[in-house]
């Protein structure tokens, strides 16, 4: 797989393939790729040279199934302020067309007790746990996440990678991007660094590299 943004080459032969119940980890210095590689694998931005599959069926044929089946949590925490955390987490779950969240959303994150409270009162660090809790309260075999520990203390990032290591053990794929360590046992590991394009160079679209990357 390839990446152009903005006219700038970004990486180029990336390839990896996950199972059920696996994990890679995204690494590489800024503007290596990784949010970029994360929105390709979302479906917000297509490769610039490639192909993507789930279960052998190229996503290219029914983007909208495939983003039926994943969670993406990016950089913004998109928390309404004047909506409470569990009503935040009520509409998330609407949206994917639950009739409401799954119990323990919030638990999982150590915010039960903020329920009532509105986003616009949340600190950094609980306004990031709040964000996380969506892939417990609508579940969803694939998710990407970049730089879920963000803002969060130790107690948290450890409360997210039993999360990640939850859903991996039901049969889901995670995707997490960070520049720190998250425990994910048995997880690959993808440094971006090392498919770098020099900014000089041009893209060759005719060979883009190793043509099929699934999970």
């Amino acid at each position: 797989m390839a990446c152009i943004r903005g006219e700038r080459p970004v990486f180029s032969r990336v390839s990896f393939r996950l199972a059920p119940g696996g994990a890679l980890t995204l690494t590489g210095p800024n503007g290596s790729g990784k949010s970029s590689l994360l929105r390709i694998l979302a479906g917000l931005l297509r490769p610039a040279g490639g192909t993507l599959a789930w279960d052998g069926e190229p996503l290219e044929d029914d983007w909208a199934a495939h983003r039926r089946r994943l969670h993406y949590v990016g950089h913004l925490d998109a928390v309404k302020p004047t909506l409470t955390v569990a009503e935040n987490l009520e509409d998330w779950a609407r949206l994917r067309g639950a009739a409401g969240p799954e119990p323990g959303a919030l638990e999982a994150l150590g915010i039960e007790a903020l329920g009532d409270v509105p986003g616009r009162y949340l600190s950094a660090g609980q306004r990031r746990r709040l964000a996380l809790a969506r892939l417990v309260a609508a579940p969803a075999p694939l998710w990407l996440l970049d730089e879920p520990t963000v803002t969060l203390d130790a107690e948290a990032a450890a409360r997210v990678a039993a999360m990640i290591a939850r859903h991996r053990a039901g049969g889901g794929v995670a995707v997490v991007a960070t520049h720190g360590e998250i425990a994910l046992d048995g997880a690959q590991r993808l440094d971006l660094g090392d498919h770098a394009i020099p900014a000089e160079a041009l893209l060759d679209a005719g060979d883009p590299g190793p043509e099929e990357e699934s999970w």
